[in-house]
């Protein structure tokens, strides 16, 4: 049964390349700066929902405030950027596909050339 539970997800992922989703739990800082440029994932759809604080989404020209126990989807071919939008720390659980949670994984490599990786994950940075 491994990666089919996780007792405490923070900071882990649930779910592998094999499955057709993964889960992690993630915190967001407080500071003035996006956590993932703008950009589009051209065959993948990914969600968010917001255990605490309050996270900023751009879903093409929208933008919307997610406070505690939103949830958010943004479809594939959707531009998309997301933030901590308050003043405290934000925590939230994000699904991907495995392609996104692999083209995550690449891009907090060291020396990671950004554009390639979105490119080879059928993605596109946009700004």
């Amino acid at each position: 049964m491994r990666g089919v539970y996780v007792e405490d997800l923070a900071g882990r992922v649930l779910g592998s390349s094999a499955d057709d989703f993964v889960i992690v739990q993630w915190k967001a800082e407080v500071g003035d700066h996006w956590i993932a440029p703008l950009h589009v994932h051209h065959r993948d759809d990914e969600a968010w929902y917001v255990l605490s604080g309050t996270l900023g989404f751009r879903l093409g020209e929208a933008e919307i405030e997610a406070h505690r126990g939103a949830a958010v989807l943004a479809r594939r071919g959707t531009p998309h950027t997301y933030w901590n939008a308050g003043q405290t720390e934000a925590e939230y659980l994000l699904v991907m596909t495995p392609r996104i949670a692999e083209l995550v994984e690449q891009i907090h490599q060291p020396h990671a050339d950004i554009e390639a990786i979105f490119e080879a994950h059928v993605s596109e940075v946009l700004s």
